[in-house]
C-alpha cells in the first residue's frame, strides 16, 4: 500500500510538473507571439527596435489581463486609433487562453491610452498632467506701445528655451572650443540659434509670450553698459527727483567694475541699487534715465536690471527712445531682480543723444510700492569670461587621429593666463552668459570650474529651476520667481547614412529626476513632459511631410535621462530637429523656408500644449501678407493695399486685422496702428522717403511682417518712377550628390540667400568625399567646413531695397512708389501707369529645397511677368533690372525653356553669355554710343559681409541687336556686365544687383544716368 502511494505520488507529482512546464511553454509562446506582433506595430510607426513583453498577468478578481512591455514599445506615439491596433492585436493571440478577459497593457506602468496626450483626447482628460500655470496678474514684461491685444495666443506666459550648446572653455586642451565639429558650413552649436533667434523667439513673443533664454540672444558685438556706480565720462546715468528721492538700496547691485570676470566672480554683487517710492500722481513723478554712448550705428539690444524686494512694484515703467520714436513697456519687479531683463531690439544712431536712452519713472497704479534701479545694457558684446585649465590635466592635440595627454601640471594657473574666447557672446555656451547675467556659480559651475563643458550643459535645466525657483510652479525653492509653462531645448544629432536618407527628428523627455520623482513641486506629473514632446514633434514633423519632404522620418519618443531634461522642474521638451551631420537633412537645413517653418510648428506645439493644460482656446498668428503695393492717390496721398494669406496647414490662422508700421527717412519704424481692412490711405509729406511695413492680426498675435516699401514725393519732381521688388527669394546654398562619392554644397556657385541675416555660418565646405571618416572635432570628415566666418554675421534678404533704390531715385529729382512683384503678376498694379519702371531682382533665380522633388520657386521672369513687361515695353515703357542671375536664369534652369531665352534677348535686348563672370567685385563703366554712362570704377559686395547681401556668382550678359550697346564690363575680364537699349522702347539691365554696389555716391549717379537716359528722347 505505501509503495502504491508512493507511486501515485510520483505520478502526481510528474504530471504537475509536466503541466508546469507545460504552462510555462504555453505563456512564453504567447508572450514571444505578443512581443512579435508589436514589434511590427510599433516599427510602423518609428523605428524603435524590439518590443518585448516583461510580464503577462491574469488577475482573475478583476478577470483582466495585464500585459506590461519594455519601454520600446513607449518610444512610438500613442493615438485612439494605434491603442486599439495594438489592442486588438493582443486580444487576437490572447482569446483562446484569456477569452473574454479585460486588458491592460503598460509602458512603465502606465496604460499606453494614457501615453494619449490630452490635445488628442476628447474625453478622460489627465488633469494630473496639466500643468496649468495661473496668469500672472502682471507677466515679466509687456510692451504697453503694442497696438493690440493678444487674446488666444500666448499672451502672459512665460517660456523657457535654449538654443543648443556654445564656445567653451576645455580645460583639457587648454582652449577654447566648439562643443561639436564644424560640418556642412555650421556647427551645432549656433545651427540651432538659426531657427530660435531669427524666428522662434519673435513668433512666441508675437503671441504674447515672454521668451528667457540662457545665452546671449543680441548678435551686436558692441555693448554699452550704463549704471549708477561707474562713470565713463561718455555714457550718461541720471536722476530727477520730485516728491519721492532716489536711494540706495541694502543690499549689492550690478557694477561692470572689470574688464574680465574669473570663476565665482558675480558682476551683480558689485555695485549697488537705487529705489524711490512709487507715486499714482503723474506730477509728481519722478524719473532715473540711462543714456549710452552708442559706438556705431545700428541694433542693440535693451536690457533693464533691477532688485526684487519686499513690496516691489509690478508695474515699473520703462520707457526706450529710439530712432522710431519711443516704446513703453511695463516691468513686474517682483520677479526677475538680479539679472539682465529683455525689453527688445531698438535702432540707435552713433553717439549720445537725448533721443537714445532709456527712463525709467515711479509712476504706477500702486501708490507706495517700492521701484528699484540698476544697469541697463545694450547690445550683445564679446565674451568676457576669462578662463584657465585650473588644476586639470592638459591634452595636447598631436595630430587630427590622435590625442595625447601630458602629466599633470601642478599650478597650471601659472602657465595659463586666464583668456576669453575672443569671441561675440552670442556665441559662447550658457555657463558663460549665466555668470555675467547674475546666476549662482551653483547654477553655472556644477564642478566648481573644473569642466567647463559639464557646467555647459548642466547650467541649462539648473537655470530653468532658479528663474521658476520661488513662483507658484515651485513655490518652496528659492529664485527668481518667473511662474514657466514650459522649457525647450532645441539641438541638432549626429548620425550619417550612406543612402542619402532622411535621419529626421527625435523627441526627449524624462519622466523621472534626478531623485527619481514622476511628480513635479507643484504636483502636477511629469509625464506632462511626454505630451510636451509628443505634441511638438508631431507638429513638426507633419508640417515638414506637408511642405516638403514626405519622407521626413519621425523618429522615437525617448524617456531616457538626460541633463537637460531631466534636472527642470516644470515641462521639458529635448528636441533633436535633424542630424547636423547628415547631408540628405542638411539640404533642407541650411534652407530659411525650412527654418520658418520647423520654428512655426514648434510654436503652434507649444501653444497647443498651454492651451491644453490650461483648458482654454488656441488661434494661430496668421502667415504673413503678400501682393503689398502703393500708388499715389494725389500729391500728398498714398493708397496701400495688400492681400491676407491663407494657411493650408493652420485653420485657425486667419487674418482679422492687420499692423501697418511706418518709418521717415532714416529713422526707425514706429509701434505701429490697427488697420481693419487690406487697404489704407495715408499722408505723406513731399521731401522725405516713407516706408511701410505690414503684420497680418489675429486673436493668436501678429504675423512675421511683409516685405517693405517705400514712396517718396519730390518736391519738384520730374516724373513718377515705379520700383518693383522682384527679389523674394530665401534659399539655402546650391548643393549636389553624386552617387556615393562625392556630395556637398556650392557656395562659389550660389551661397543661398538668408533671411534678414545669417548667424550660424562658420565658412565653406571642403571635404566633399563621403567616405571620409569623423576622426575628431578638429577632423570631421565628410562635411569638413571652414572656420573664417563663424564670428561674422552674414547679411540676407532684408526685404527693403525700395529704399536703396529710391534714395538713389530721390538724389536725382523724381518722386517714386514701390510694389512687390507679386501685385503686378495679378494685375493689380500696371506698369504701364508708370513712365519709367525699376525691377528689383537681386539674387533671385529658380530654386529648390532639399532633395529637389518639389518644383523651383523664385523664377526671375515668370511667364505672368514676361508677359507685363512685354506688354509695357511695347506700349513705349523704360525698364531697368538689376539681378545676379537674370540671364542664366532663363537660359540655364533644370528645365530650360526656349521662349525665356527668347524673351530676355527680343524685349529686354541682351542675351546670356556666362554665369559666375567675375570674382572681384569690380566693375568699369565704359564708353558707348549711350553717351549718358560716364566712366567710372563701380564696386559691389562679392563677399559674405554684414552690410549687404553678397553676389558670388553674377551674370555676364550681352547687347542684342540694333540699339543696344555694353554700357559697364567686369573689370577683371572685361566681360560685358550690363547694356542700354534704345528703340520704341528703352532697357537698361545689369548683370550684378543695383542694390549691392557699395558706394551710395555710386549707386547715386549711376541711378541718375540711367534715368537721364529713360527720359530723354534721343
Amino acid at each position: 500500500m505505501n509503495k502504491n502511494l508512493c507511486v501515485l505520488r510520483f505520478v502526481t507529482l510528474l504530471v504537475l510538473i509536466v503541466g508546469a512546464n507545460l504552462s510555462v511553454h504555453s505563456q512564453k509562446k504567447l508572450e514571444n507571439q505578443i512581443s512579435d506582433s508589436l514589434t511590427t506595430i510599433a516599427n510602423s510607426y518609428s523605428s524603435v527596435g524590439r518590443v518585448k513583453v516583461l510580464s503577462l498577468t491574469a488577475n482573475q478578481k478583476t478577470n483582466t489581463l495585464y500585459v506590461s512591455v519594455n519601454e520600446r514599445l513607449g518610444e512610438i506615439y500613442f493615438r485612439k486609433e494605434n491603442v486599439k491596433r495594438i489592442y486588438n492585436a493582443i486580444s487576437k493571440i490572447t482569446a483562446h487562453k484569456y477569452a473574454g478577459s479585460g486588458l491592460v497593457c503598460t509602458v512603465d506602468n502606465q496604460p499606453i491610452e494614457g501615453l494619449i496626450p490630452n490635445f488628442y483626447r476628447k474625453d478622460n482628460i489627465d488633469t494630473l498632467r496639466q500643468f496649468s500655470v495661473p496668469l500672472a496678474h502682471q507677466p515679466l514684461v509687456t510692451n504697453t506701445s503694442r497696438p493690440y491685444p493678444v487674446q488666444n495666443g500666448l499672451q502672459s506666459r512665460h517660456i523657457a528655451l535654449w538654443q543648443s550648446h556654445g564656445k567653451y572653455f576645455d580645460q583639457k586642451q587648454a582652449r577654447w572650443v566648439w562643443q561639436r565639429g564644424r560640418v556642412f558650413q555650421t556647427v551645432e552649436d549656433l545651427y540651432p540659434q538659426s531657427y530660435v533667434l531669427p524666428y522662434l523667439v519673435p513668433m512666441l513673443e508675437n503671441a504674447g509670450a515672454n521668451v528667457l533664454l540662457p545665452r546671449e540672444r543680441d548678435t551686436q558685438i558692441n555693448e554699452v553698459i550704463v549704471d549708477n556706480d561707474t562713470k565713463d565720462n561718455l555714457s550718461r546715468y541720471r536722476e530727477q527727483a520730485n516728491s519721492k528721492k532716489w536711494k540706495t538700496t541694502d543690499g549689492k547691485g550690478f557694477a561692470n567694475t572689470k574688464k574680465t570676470y574669473l570663476q565665482g566672480e558675480n558682476p551683480f554683487t558689485l555695485g549697488t541699487t537705487r529705489v524711490i517710492t512709487s507715486v499714482t500722481n503723474a506730477e509728481e513723478t519722478s524719473r532715473a534715465e540711462w543714456i549710452p554712448n552708442i559706438p556705431e550705428e545700428g541694433h542693440y539690444a535693451v536690457y533693464v536690471s533691477y532688485k526684487t524686494v519686499e513690496n516691489s512694484t509690478r508695474d515699473a515703467r520703462y520707457t526706450v527712445f529710439h530712432k522710431g520714436g519711443k516704446t513703453e513697456f511695463t516691468v513686474n519687479q517682483t520677479m526677475g531682480g538680479g539679472t539682465w531683463i529683455y525689453l527688445g531690439n531698438f535702432d540707435f544712431d552713433k553717439g549720445r543723444s537725448n533721443q537714445a536712452k532709456v527712463v525709467l519713472t515711479n509712476l504706477s497704479v500702486e501708490e507706495g510700492k517700492l521701484i528699484t534701479a540698476d544697469a541697463v545694457k545694450f547690445g550683445g558684446g564679446m565674451g568676457n569670461i576669462a578662463r584657465n585649465p585650473g588644476d586639470t590635466l592638459i591634452t595636447i592635440l598631436k595630430g587630427p587621429d590622435s590625442l595625447k595627454t601630458t602629466t599633470a601640471l601642478s599650478k597650471p594657473s601659472l602657465l595659463y593666463e586666464p583668456e576669453t574666447s575672443h569671441y561675440p557672446r552670442y556665441t559662447e555656451g550658457a555657463r558663460y552668459w549665466l555668470q555675467w547675467a547674475g546666476a549662482p556659480d551653483s547654477i553655472y559651475s556644477r564642478t566648481k570650474g573644473k569642466d567647463d563643458y559639464s557646467d555647459d550643459f548642466q547650467s541649462r535645466g539648473f537655470w530653468v529651476n532658479y528663474l521658476a525657483g520661488g513662483s507658484c510652479v515651485s513655490p518652496y525653492t528659492k529664485g527668481l520667481g518667473i511662474p514657466l509653462d514650459l522649457s525647450m531645448a532645441f539641438h541638432s544629432d549626429a548620425g550619417t547614412t550612406i543612402n542619402d536618407s532622411i535621419i529626421g527628428t527625435l523627441g526627449i523627455c524624462t519622466v523621472r529626476n534626478s531623485e527619481g520623482k514622476t511628480v513635479f513641486p507643484n504636483g502636477i506629473s511629469r509625464w506632462a513632459s511626454r505630451d510636451l514632446a509628443d505634441i511638438i514633434q508631431t507638429q513638426v514633423v507633419a508640417d515638414i511631410r506637408e511642405k516638403f519632404a514626405p519622407e521626413w522620418t519621425r523618429r522615437n519618443i525617448w524617456n531616457r535621462s538626460y541633463s537637460e531634461s531631466r534636472v527642470p522642474e516644470v515641462p521639458t521638451m529635448l528636441l533633436e530637429l535633424l542630424s547636423h551631420q547628415n547631408f540628405a537633412d542638411m539640404r533642407y537645413g541650411l534652407d530659411p523656408r525650412f527654418r520658418f517653418t520647423v520654428s512655426r510648428s514648434i510654436y503652434k506645439g507649444m501653444l497647443k500644449y498651454i492651451s491644453t493644460a490650461n483648458n482654454v482656446g488656441y488661434v494661430v498668428q496668421p502667415l504673413p501678407v503678400e501682393q503689398f503695393c502703393s500708388r499715389f492717390l494725389d500729391k500728398n496721398k498714398v493708397e496701400l493695399h495688400w492681400l491676407a494669406v491663407t494657411d493650408n496647414l493652420e485653420p485657425t490662422a486667419q487674418a482679422e486685422q492687420y499692423v501697418l508700421y511706418t518709418r521717415t527717412d532714416d529713422e526707425d519704424f514706429d509701434n505701429g496702428v490697427v488697420v481693419n481692412s487690406n487697404r489704407i490711405t495715408v499722408d505723406v509729406q513731399p521731401g522725405k522717403i516713407y516706408s511701410y511695413k505690414i503684420t497680418a492680426l489675429n486673436k493668436g498675435g501678429q504675423s512675421f511682417p511683409s516685405e517693405i516699401l517705400s514712396v517718396y514725393r519730390a518736391p519738384n519732381e520730374k516724373k513718377e518712377v515705379l520700383i518693383v521688388n522682384g527679389f523674394d527669394r530665401l534659399s539655402g546654398p546650391a548643393s549636389f550628390a553624386m552617387d556615393s562619392t562625392y556630395a556637398g554644397f556650392l557656395n562659389d556657385r550660389d551661397a543661398g540667400v538668408p533671411y534678414l541675416s545669417e548667424i550660424s555660418f562658420v565658412g565653406k565646405q571642403f571635404e566633399y568625399k563621403r567616405n571620409k571618416p569623423w576622426a575628431n572635432d578638429d577632423a570631421p570628415g565628410f562635411g569638413a567646413s571652414h572656420a573664417n566666418y563663424e564670428t561674422k554675421v552674414i547679411a540676407g534678404n532684408t526685404f527693403d531695397y525700395p529704399l536703396l533704390h529710391g534714395k538713389a531715385i530721390k538724389a536725382a529729382g523724381y518722386s517714386f512708389v514701390s510694389t512687390s512683384v507679386k501685385a503686378v503678376i495679378s494685375g493689380d498694379v500696371d506698369l504701364n501707369q508708370y513712365r519709367m519702371v525699376d525691377l528689383i531682382l537681386g539674387k533671385q533665380k529658380q530654386t529648390f529645397i532639399g532633395n529637389a522633388k518639389n518644383a523651383p520657386e523664385f523664377k526671375t521672369f515668370p511667364l505672368a511677368l514676361q508677359h507685363s513687361i512685354g506688354v509695357y515695353c511695347s506700349n513705349g515703357g523704360n525698364l531697368l533690372v538689376s539681378g545676379a542671375f537674370i540671364g542664366s536664369d532663363m537660359c540655364e534652369p533644370v528645365k530650360p525653356v526656349h521662349n525665356d531665352k527668347l524673351f530676355i534677348e527680343n524685349v529686354l535686348k541682351f542675351k546670356f553669355r556666362t554665369s559666375q563672370a567675375s570674382v572681384g567685385g569690380n566693375v568699369s563703366m565704359v564708353d558707348s554710343p549711350v553717351r549718358f554712362f560716364k566712366k567710372a570704377d563701380l564696386t559691389y559686395y562679392d563677399q559674405p559681409n554684414s552690410i549687404s547681401y553678397f553676389v558670388e556668382s553674377p551674370d555676364a550678359i550681352e547687347p542684342v541687336g540694333a540699339g543696344s550697346y555694353t554700357i559697364c564690363r567686369y573689370t577683371e575680364n572685361s566681360l560685358s556686365a550690363g547694356i542700354a537699349y534704345s528703340g520704341i522702347y528703352k532697357t537698361c539691365a545689369f548683370g550684378f544687383p543695383f542694390e549691392t554696389l557699395q558706394s551710395e555716391k555710386d549707386r547715386a549717379k549711376l541711378m541718375e544716368s540711367v534715368l537721364q537716359f529713360f527720359d530723354t528722347n534721343k
